[in-house]
């Protein structure tokens, strides 16, 4: 089986978010699993000075609102980069601290149209092309339209994942010119979403199949509430939207072979997670009394994240005899309100306004709870991770964060975390207060920490899964594939 994985980033050479983990430790299980796979994504600055990169040979001339660009391909072992520097080598991969780049519909309808003719040039002739949100949609649309009678790709199957309904690639009508599509297409039936143009759209309605990233979340993203606009042509399609849940890299997160940290340990020894919370503290210059819990929130500073209801509950948190972390990055105004929010001098509060891998596994290491009251949630990696380390996440019952999460039942004593329903700061601090209940009994504490930390979350059960997924639609056995 030959797949194309095409991304707008992933690890190791270029990450934002989520993202660049899934696709790229999807490309390396794949890959250890026996399919022939390649990765595909823009030769951002900084990639060519980190790694060791080849020239193929290949060259990109590709005509974009009546002028043609020029771009060139290199390659890392089975990783392939499109070379185009007046598109590509900037600081940021789709925008920097003033917002987006303002050309973002033109830099990814060229790399949507490269995708295509990369393979033709390269002699790859995929039987998937796994697709990977709004930067990477174009591609079903294309090989529909301008590709349509191209024999290279019969029998090739499209699969876009959707990771974030939230963020869907939407530009000014003009950008049609960019995309090189004609007015046929643009309408409510087509990629015309409330008189611009919408990228994911175009993916979502051309793909032969479509995933996102948790079960839960591909139900959610069928209604209005969750469906941003989309869930209309969503719940159209949902005999191809298939939810499958990511995974983490144990060989990278996991506390018992973890270098990273002050002390390891494990769900059979959890003696070296007290050292680690003790470094922790001595790091961020937390006191607390003996007994007393550190919670944390590490990610995206955003809405979407609810960061808001942390923010707006931190003095009670605080309050309650907690230590409380923040370490993150978000835009402009999210770092400036944060900013000022340290520099009043709360005691036990620690933000740091970076994302320092190193200090992240300490934070998962050394803290007691995570924070994670999402206003919605497609998968989420920090809990998954956050379980692996024994640190007792706090959620809103929401997408991935549902499916990965089991509510703490006190009566039953099971369960693997804390779970509230609606979104506001009394049903989060009621949560928060649920934990702070039990975490004094060590014992039950314990157990709980130990059930989450037994949970498999691997890579190699998302890649086998999405294997299967290939194979059924290769069979023929999905509808409107």
């Amino acid at each position: 089986m030959r797949v194309l994985i095409a991304s707008g980033e992933a690890v190791p050479y270029c990450k934002t978010g989520g993202l660049a983990d899934v696709a790229g430790v999807l490309f390396k299980e794949l890959n250890e699993m026996g399919v022939d796979a390649r990765l595909m994504l823009p030769l951002y600055a900084g990639i060519e000075r980190a790694f060791d990169l080849e020239e193929t040979g290949i060259v990109l001339n590709i005509s974009i609102s009546g002028r043609l660009y020029t771009g060139s391909v290199y390659a890392h072992d089975k990783a392939l980069f499109v070379r185009c520097d007046e598109l590509y080598a900037r600081d940021g991969l789709y925008g920097d601290k003033t917002g987006d780049f303002a050309d973002n519909a033109l830099r990814f309808a060229f790399f949507c149209r490269a995708v295509i003719e990369v393979c033709k040039a390269a002699g790859f002739r995929p039987d998937i092309i796994h697709l990977n949100d709004w930067q990477t949609a174009l591609v079903p649309l294309y090989l529909r339209t301008d590709y349509s009678g191209d024999d290279f790709f019969r029998g090739t199957l499209t699969l876009l994942t959707i990771h974030n309904l939230g963020y869907q690639g939407v530009f000014p009508r003009e950008a049609l010119s960019a995309i090189g599509v004609g007015e046929d297409v643009f309408n409510p039936e087509g990629i015309e979403f409330y008189g611009k143009v919408n990228f994911l759209k175009a993916g979502i309605l051309y793909a032969d199949i479509l995933s996102t990233v948790s079960k839960r979340y591909a139900e959610e993203i069928t209604t209005p509430e969750y469906g941003f606009g989309l869930d209309g042509i969503l719940k159209r399609r949902r005999d191809v939207l298939f939810g499958i849940l990511n995974g983490i890299d144990y060989r990278e997160w996991s506390p018992e072979v973890d270098g990273l940290i002050a002390g390891r340990y494990s769900a059979d020894d959890l003696k070296g997670k007290a050292l680690c919370k003790e470094r922790l503290m001595e790091e961020c210059g937390i006191r607390l009394k003996k007994g007393s819990p550190i919670l944390s929130f590490v990610g995206r500073l955003s809405v979407q994240k609810g960061v808001e209801l942390i923010v707006e509950g931190l003095d009670r948190l605080i309050g309650y005899g907690c230590g409380v972390i923040l370490l993150g990055t978000g835009t402009r105004e999210a770092e400036e309100n944060l900013m000022s929010i340290s520099l009043e001098g709360r005691e036990n509060l620690y933000i740091r306004l970076d994302f320092d891998e190193a200090f992240a596994h300490s934070v998962y290491a050394g803290s007691d709870l995570v924070l994670m009251p999402s206003k919605y949630e497609p998968c989420g990696l920090v809990q998954m991770i956050a379980l692996r380390y024994g640190t007792v996440p706090v959620a809103r019952n929401t997408g991935g964060l549902a499916d990965t999460i089991e509510d703490y039942n006190a009566l039953a004593d099971t369960g693997t975390g804390f779970l509230f329903d609606g979104y506001n700061l009394a049903v989060f601090i009621e949560s928060v207060k649920r934990a702070l209940t039990l975490y004094p009994f060590s014992r039950r504490w314990q157990k709980l920490m130990r059930r989450g930390m037994e949970k498999d979350f691997s890579w190699k059960r998302f890649a086998s899964e999405y294997v299967g997924l290939y194979r059924r639609a290769l069979s023929g056995e999905l509808g409107g594939a």
